[in-house]
């Protein structure tokens, strides 16, 4: 082909300028971010996700429950939050929760709901009720008139045991005895005058009557501690039955509370004593705190009245934090409890309102997932203690009431995540029912422009930083266009958003600039390209000091620069790579040897593209001849797993090279799959790709010819550097689209690939006749050697 005629060629692939990178008009954009926009709409770039979610939140049917799906950083949560608030306001703000003391079985506490804001009215009453009780009572018992009550009652049977001795000790005279008591307390006969006999049967009958009457004063006696109980009781309740009654009026809508009250005054009447004496830890003051633990009203949850309902997020959701638990004391030695020490999880938090978890933080405790699945189908929340139950101890607890529960839960996660949890756990899929996707990319409009800028400014906003101008978020949406690798979409994760912008503000504080221009945000992006760009300084070391063997310039036999992509943590980068092809005859079985897949470096999708090119190779030459030969083809100098097709285009051109023994321009690189009819596929990370060549051209020296080949199915992905872009603008650099294998064949020989005689036959001059050439006198080789082995037959 003449140099002018393969120059027409060159140019007839070559891209426009404007095809490189869609760059954003800062002229269609507000002026800077002081213009008053709206707030960014909530549905912007996740319609199918909020319908999901709304759809969820309309239902109120057991299970249905949501699984938000998406890549971290897109704002998930940040968004269901923000849908939730508008929701929550109009809603009736859920019941309040206390826990009390269980009079009548002490190991299940009892739980009491309230409407919002009364249970801390309720605690502080009872308390408060508590402390004027006990100042009341002690006056009250402690005072002179109820203890000449008292002294009456036991004079009584003071009285009656001086009668009681006084007469049997007027018998005893008469028989020389008379009663004493000993030192240790017993009442005992003893001789009035020692030198005289005593009567033993007069002695035994008198003990007789001692022992009857010993035994009618501890039965008066049990009946003056029965009358004094009564009488303290009776005090108690003239006492306590006043200063109960305003608290009762106050709760009387409120059955459970009501009866909780006259229990509690019940057991005060009942344990009077103790409570005055103090002598019982039961009825003493629990640590921080104003009441005894049996009098305590424990405040599990509380909500303003008005408030609407409850959002909450749970950062750590173990199964203690999710379900709620108990805490223990121990005193000498010995674990204690009460109703006091109960807490509240955060289902009990976000009960009759939204409860947002992170699920693969869910995941990661023990038992979580078990007991919020347990909850939600039961809709009940029960407080159990996870120690017991995991160490299966006799060891007591309390087993409080459980809580009626009414809340959706969303889960925010990502797609691989979701998918494990869709077979390997059976129930999943009947409690969150509803999945709602959220995308990380918006096709790139007009509209979607605006509502970024919107977004934008909300986030100005929001940090607090500077103004942006419209060149700033004009460099912006281009940037986010890269991300999203696509110039007809731009990148929605707004953890990068707001990286980009807050990195742009202090760039242009630091400068003492007020507003932040695009020079700042371009400034911003290289810092962050510094920061992520060592492991691709270390590649580029091994070409700079040429370890690493790349050609720029020249041609060469079998021998073609592809392109890949190295991806590792947050650090992506493209780099070329030299392919190499060898052949020989082969006059037995031909087959086409792939290195990397045979030394285990190649993955799955590498092996495939190797078997379609051979597939293909054997559709254009196999009604001619036989395919007598053997290839090899491998990556030169790479050491690392290689997977993927996007190098299938490469391979086809380096083999077809050294089959038809043609050299192939080594200015230029190319990258693309290819399917068995030889049709170019777009791959993934074309811009990587590009800009790793254009780097090594660079270096190696640009002289105005180097380029890539890429499929003309990629060119929507196009969003390349301005360097790049400012290269080709000046012909020093060039971007070529194909369409097919021949077309990319015809660009890197310079020659004419496939036509075909009057015979149906390729061309002598052209590189598929080379190749027929050069097979058929294989075979003739073949059949020469078959000839001689038969001759020595």
């Amino acid at each position: 082909m003449k140099p002018e005629d393969y120059q027409n060629l060159l140019n007839s692939h070559k891209l426009e300028i404007s095809a490189l990178k869609r760059y954003t008009n800062p002229e269609s954009l507000p002026k800077n971010s002081r213009v008053k926009l709206p707030k960014p709409a909530i549905d912007f770039g996740q319609k199918r996700a909020i319908k999901a979610i709304n759809t969820a939140l309309d239902i109120r049917a057991n299970g249905y429950h949501v699984f938000a799906v998406g890549e971290n950083g897109l704002g998930k949560r940040t968004l269901i939050t923000r849908l939730l608030s508008e929701r929550a306001k109009a809603m009736p703000t859920p019941n309040d929760w206390v826990y009390v003391h269980n009079f009548a079985d002490s190991r299940r506490p009892i739980a009491i709901d309230f409407p919002a804001g009364l249970a801390a009215s309720f605690q502080s009453k009872t308390h408060k009720l508590w402390q004027m009780a006990k100042k009341k009572l002690a006056a009250k018992l402690l005072g002179d008139t109820h203890q000449s009550h008292i002294d009456a009652i036991k004079n009584n049977i003071t009285i009656a045991q001086n009668e009681r001795f006084a007469a049997i000790n007027a018998k005893a005279v008469n028989f020389n005895l008379i009663l004493k008591s000993s030192a240790d307390g017993r009442t005992q006969f003893v001789a009035i005058d020692e030198h005289k006999p005593i009567d033993t049967d007069a002695l035994a009958k008198l003990q007789k009557q001692l022992a009857n009457a010993q035994l009618e004063l501890e039965d008066l006696e049990d009946a003056t501690h029965d009358a004094l109980d009564k009488l303290h009781q009776s005090t108690a309740e003239k006492v306590l039955e006043p200063m109960f009654r305003p608290v009762l009026t106050a709760f009387k809508d409120f059955p459970k509370a009501i009866r909780h009250l006259h229990a509690m005054r019940d057991d005060m009447v009942k344990n009077i004593a103790r409570i005055i004496n103090e002598d019982d830890e039961d009825f003493v003051p629990a640590v921080l705190s104003d009441v005894p633990s049996r009098y305590a009203v424990n405040v599990l949850v509380s909500h303003k009245a008005g408030t609407g309902a409850p959002i909450v997020f749970e950062d750590l959701p173990t199964h203690l934090n999710l379900l709620g638990h108990i805490e223990y004391t121990t005193e000498l030695g010995t674990v204690l409890t009460d109703v006091s020490m109960i807490r509240a999880g955060a289902l009990h938090k976000a009960n009759g309102g939204f409860l947002l978890l992170e699920a693969q933080s869910l995941l990661e405790h023990p038992y979580a997932w078990q007991g919020l699945k347990r909850a939600l189908q039961s809709k009940q929340i029960k407080i159990s203690s996870l120690e017991q139950m995991l160490t299966l101890t006799g060891s007591l607890s309390l087993e409080p009431d459980s809580v009626d529960l009414d809340v959706k839960v969303i889960l925010l996660g990502e797609a691989d995540l979701y998918y494990e949890l869709l077979e390997f756990e059976p129930e999943f899929n009947s409690v969150f029912k509803i999945r709602a996707d959220f995308h990380d990319t918006i096709a790139r409009t007009a509209e979607s422009e605006t509502g970024l800028v919107c977004k934008m400014v909300d986030m100005v906003k929001g940090y607090e930083l500077p103004h942006f101008d419209n060149t700033a978020m004009a460099a912006i949406i281009d940037e986010l266009s890269k991300l999203a690798d696509d110039k007809n979409k731009l990148d929605l994760h707004a953890n990068r958003l707001s990286a980009l912008m807050v990195e742009s503000a202090r760039i242009a504080m630091m400068n003492g600039d007020k507003m932040v221009g695009a020079n700042h945000v371009k400034s911003a992006l290289a810092d962050m390209f510094e920061r992520t760009s060592y492991l691709q300084e270390l590649y580029w070391q091994e070409i700079e000091n040429g370890q690493q063997i790349i050609s720029t310039t020249g041609r060469a036999t079998g021998q073609i620069n592809a392109l890949t992509v190295i991806s590792y943590a947050d650090s992506e980068f493209g780099l070329p790579a030299r392919l190499t092809a060898l052949i020989q005859p082969n006059f037995g079985h031909g087959e086409i040897l792939d290195i990397e897949r045979d030394v285990e470096l190649g993955g799955s999708l590498h092996a495939k593209g190797m078997l379609i090119m051979s597939s293909f190779l054997r559709s254009l030459f196999s009604e001619f001849h036989e395919l007598n030969f053997s290839a090899s083809l491998a990556f030169e100098q790479s050491y690392a797993h290689i997977d993927g097709d996007s190098a299938t285009l490469a391979e086809c051109c380096a083999l077809l090279s050294a089959l038809a023994d043609v050299p192939i321009a080594q200015n230029l690189a190319i990258t693309g799959s290819m399917n068995q009819l030889g049709q170019a596929q777009a791959v993934g990370g074309v811009n990587a790709k590009i800009a790793g060549f254009f780097d090594a051209c660079v270096e190696k020296g640009l002289d105005g010819t180097q380029g890539v080949i890429l499929p003309r199915t990629n060119l929507d992905q196009l969003m390349l550097r301005d360097d790049i872009v400012a290269a080709c603008a000046a012909d020093q650099f060039a971007i070529y689209a194909i369409d097919d294998i021949r077309q990319a064949l015809t660009l890197l020989t310079g020659m004419a690939v496939d036509d075909k005689n009057k015979n149906g036959e390729y061309k002598k001059t052209t590189l598929f006749g080379k190749i027929a050439k050069r097979l058929a006198s294989w075979e003739d080789d073949d059949d020469d050697k078959s000839d001689k082995d038969m001759k020595k037959k």
